[in-house]
């Protein structure tokens, strides 16, 4: 896949003083232990010195003894993409200890409220145990921690072992594991936009965009602005260094168009290992942000008048057998697959909507006369259409999904996404004309416009029930009916200003 050029950063680490002292002493633990491999003439295991998986918990052992580890952060994401687990001492967790949390966790909303229940959501009788089970693959350190901490991703199956179907991570799996049904394999390759915006401690009050480095208040009209990503130098630097130390991939950073708004780029790859990427640098960038006394908000709209910020998905297929790109055939045209991907995009994304903008602020961001998509229309290169095809040669031949939002939870936002494409493809979809004209700013919205409709279209879908499974349809939708009730129990700053003394 094609991507902006790389922005290098070749300033040597700080050491402890710039709140990295965990990372640096983690690092020194492993170049001391060096010296007793070559005393006992052994070679030293390659795992070792990794800094993202191991295979075995024997290794994960020897893993976080070299490292002097005293504490592991086992997390999950929940369907809001929040870290939920257990912190625990290292060696607790290599001593195979099992670790549980209730299934209500995963039944409440963005605000910790439990919906009523409604259509098929449901909550468990017995609010009973899921188990944790570690992805020994996602074993990283937590740089940002003042004491030697690690941390890992773990699924969640049932009291029998079997995965728990509403849970995000398990989700993505069973919409991979159709691809997988027809000898497939998805790549894919997100971009994440999000703000950085100055500490607010009252909701009350409008987020402001911070000061840089110049001691002004940044303002929007810098994208790709070398001098707007160097504003906050220092910070990119630690975004760097702590993605570096827990083996996350960083392809670009460049400044967006918006007052502060930054964008990352990853390196394209398997799904499941791009949403835990993706999962893990959205911690990572705000701890960063933290550090320097502001905040990062992956709000789909923080900013009134300021553009949204967009979680694109750039999606390609290859066949596991030879390797080769399904979208293009052996002249280097595009496939019929290619068109049947993109003709599932177009007759499914609006119906999974609320898998990819999953707030009310998320529709915030697509509305007409601003740079998002309103519309499921696809073509060439042409940035206002929700489904772009990237000029590249036939092995890079790919369709980006252009109406995620950065607030999605980046497991279910691909799942939604490649579970449209696989529908078409398994269903021999044909898609309409491409369009070389500009199609975000006629005021015609061809999506939902809202979270409830978002939702019912959604269970509406018989599809999505196979898919995705009926369990995670009635959670889901359960969930942001309960989101949206609260909501509604807001008055905001519009009602006061044009109601209060007018109606």
């Amino acid at each position: 896949m094609t991507s902006r050029p790389k922005i290098k950063r070749e300033k040597p680490k700080r050491g402890s003083s710039d709140g990295s002292a965990a990372s640096s002493q983690q690092q020194s633990s492993v170049k001391r232990d060096i010296g007793r491999f070559r005393l006992s003439e052994e070679p030293r295991p390659t795992f070792l010195d990794s800094t993202r998986g191991v295979q075995s918990m024997a290794e994960a052992a020897q893993w976080l003894a070299i490292r002097g580890i005293d504490d592991l952060e086992c997390i999950t994401p929940d369907l809001a993409g929040v870290a939920r687990g257990k912190m625990m001492p290292a060696k607790k967790f290599t001593g195979n200890t099992s670790l549980a949390l209730p299934s209500a966790l995963f039944m409440h909303t963005i605000s910790g409220e439990y919906p009523e229940e409604t259509g098929e959501f449901r909550y468990s009788p017995n609010d009973g145990d899921l188990k944790l089970v570690p992805d020994l693959s996602t074993l990283s350190l937590v740089p940002w921690e003042s004491d030697p901490t690690a941390q890992i991703i773990c699924d969640l199956v049932d009291t029998t072992g079997a995965a728990v179907g509403y849970t995000p991570r398990n989700v993505l799996k069973r919409v991979l594991a159709l691809y997988e049904n027809r000898g497939w394999q998805p790549i894919v390759a997100p971009e994440i936009e999000f703000y950085l915006v100055s500490k607010n401690v009252d909701p009350d009050y409008p987020l402001t965009p911070p000061t840089g480095r110049s001691g002004r208040q940044i303002q929007s009209g810098q994208a790709y602005s070398i001098g707007g990503v160097n504003e906050f130098d220092e910070l990119i630097d630690d975004i760097y260094h702590f993605s570096e130390a827990q083996g996350l991939e960083i392809d670009t950073l460049i400044h967006e168009d918006g007052a502060a708004q930054l964008e990352i780029n990853l390196r394209h790859g398997n799904p499941i290992e791009l949403a835990d990427q993706v999962f893990m640098f959205k911690r990572t960038i705000r701890e960063a942000a933290l550090k320097h006394g502001i905040y990062a908000t992956f709000m789909a709209k923080p900013i009134q008048g300021q553009p949204g910020s967009a979680m694109h998905i750039h999606q390609s297929v290859i066949d596991q057998r030879s390797g080769q790109n399904i979208f293009s055939e052996a002249d280097g045209t595009p496939s019929k697959l290619f068109y049947n991907f993109i003709g599932g995009m177009q007759r499914y994304v609006p119906a999974a909507l609320i898998m990819m903008a999953p707030y009310v602020n998320s529709y915030r961001r697509l509305t007409y006369g601003m740079s998002a998509p309103t519309n499921n229309a696809w073509g060439y290169d042409n940035r206002t259409t929700a489904f772009r095809v990237p000029t590249s040669d036939a092995s890079g031949r790919r369709v980006e999904n252009r109406l995620p939002s950065s607030d999605a939870n980046p497991y279910l936002a691909l799942a939604a996404s490649l579970a449209c494409g696989y529908l078409g493809m398994a269903e021999g979809l044909e898609p309409d004309q491409p369009t070389d004209k500009t199609v975000n700013e006629d005021g015609v919205i061809s999506l939902p416009r809202g979270l409830l409709e978002a939702v019912a279209a959604f269970e509406a879908e018989p599809a999505f029930h196979d898919v995705f499974s009926r369990d995670f349809v009635g959670t889901y939708a359960g969930i942001k009916r309960g989101e949206f009730e609260t909501f509604m129990q807001v008055i905001s700053p519009w009602e006061r200003e044009f109601l209060l003394l007018s109606v």
